[in-house]
């Protein structure tokens, strides 16, 4: 007899890094966890910002009181490129580490996630980079143990599946991204994000924000096709009870504290509450997905090299507003979780709330308004729609349909 099979998928997933430990003074005990891996040799992977800050030693002490040696790559820069990962590849396959770390902002995580699974899987790393810039293929299993150390609250890639590079000759972002990428322990230290500046601060507090606010409004794992076999379901399923759980707290958390913490660094209460939220977006967007705010910001950041979290925060409001005709149960939901009273509207007026709430917020922590800030054009725009529309997998997620015409229209808004 044969069986039908759903339209959609019934099944959800729910994956996260091995272990978390968060808290003040959780870097610690990284020796700890580095010696439960089997580590005895490590690669640090990191920036020379965190270098110059004397940050490194939080790294490299605990590791060698208990007898872990390390060697450290420091030339990670903000947006990597696919050359820097290769680089840091060759010094890697010439010291044989048997454990990676990375440590710093997401871009130091995400080269060391893509190093050490190719570090036991060979190749290069376009060969695992997303279609159409990479070759795409699958990730077959777990890299060398890896611990992500952030000192930032904002990317969320120290418990995501994924890797961001930029192919700066293409003026295009890559990605890759697979359950075996997920580090096997995320140490979340606040302490860390202390001495980071106020404009890294807003930018990467923006970043979780639109990982939270996507999450909880991309499109259901319900209104996904059925994959015909749990082997074919991606790695982003959809929103689910437990993402938009998990989003919506810290949607809550960036409204209350992210102002706080750009305008005081030493607020630790504040810093304390941008640790978490960046933690709980990460688990719910590498597991529900995001949509049309990132893909758009991949654009926009390739062909003006612009900071991602400032990107990502300047375009939020313009998607949000985009989405708010679309259906607005959702957005209407979110304008409570950041604090507006939205007693007696509609869902549409309360949507607008939402978008007018995530508006003021980005003003009041410096993020820039509009893209003529970044030099865009009015003449750059079909070129932006057409990059951002490639983004296949993150414009699926967004809750309204999205074409060339209307992120053409959306851009032009954020002119």
């Amino acid at each position: 007899m044969m069986t039908m099979h759903a339209l959609t998928d019934t099944v959800w997933e729910f994956a996260i890094a091995g272990k978390i430990k968060f808290g003040d003074g959780a870097i610690d005990e990284i020796g700890y966890e580095a010696k439960r891996l089997g580590g005895t040799h490590a690669l640090v992977v990191t920036d020379r910002g965190i270098v110059a800050a004397g940050l490194l030693n939080k790294v490299e002490e605990p590791l060698k009181k208990v007898g872990i040696k390390t060697f450290v790559f420091s030339d990670v820069q903000p947006d990597p490129s696919v050359d820097v990962a290769e680089a840091c590849l060759e010094i890697a396959r010439k010291e044989k580490p048997d454990i990676v770390v990375g440590f710093g902002g997401g871009s130091s995580v995400d080269i060391a996630k893509i190093v050490a699974m190719l570090m036991v899987h060979g190749g290069s790393v376009l060969d695992y980079a997303d279609m159409p810039f990479g070759r795409g293929k699958k990730v077959s299993g777990k890299g060398l143990p890896l611990i992500a150390v952030p000192t930032t609250s904002g990317t969320g890639t120290e418990v995501s599946p994924a890797a961001i590079l930029s192919i700066p000759d293409q003026k295009a972002k890559v990605g890759m991204s697979s359950n075996y990428l997920r580090p096997d322990v995320a140490i979340v230290d606040p302490l860390l994000a202390v001495t980071v500046p106020p404009g890294t601060t807003a930018a990467t507090g923006m970043d979780a924000l639109a990982h939270a606010l996507e999450s909880y409004t991309t499109r259901r794992y319900s209104d996904k096709p059925d994959p015909h076999g749990p082997e074919n379901r991606p790695v982003y399923t959809g929103g689910t009870i437990l993402t938009d759980t998990l989003a919506a707290k810290s949607i809550e958390l960036v409204a209350r504290f992210l102002r706080r913490a750009v305008n005081n660094g030493f607020d630790l209460e504040a810093r304390r509450g941008m640790s978490i939220a960046n933690l709980l977006a990460g688990m719910a967007f590498s597991n529900s997905g995001i949509t049309a705010v990132h893909a758009i910001a991949y654009a926009v950041a390739g062909k003006y090299k612009t900071p991602h979290g400032v990107t990502v925060g300047m375009l939020l409001p313009y998607v949000m507003e985009y989405n708010a005709s679309g259906g607005s149960e959702r957005l209407a939901e979110v304008a409570k979780m950041m604090g507006e009273r939205t007693e007696g509207l509609s869902l549409r007026e309360a949507a607008e709330k939402a978008v007018l709430a995530t508006k003021s917020l980005t003003r009041d922590i410096g993020i820039p308004q509009n893209l003529r800030v970044f030099g865009a054009k009015e003449e750059d725009i079909p070129e932006l729609a057409k990059e951002a529309m490639k983004v296949k997998r993150l414009m699926l997620g967004n809750p309204k349909i999205m074409n060339e015409k209307s992120v053409e229209e959306i851009l032009r808004k954020a002119l």
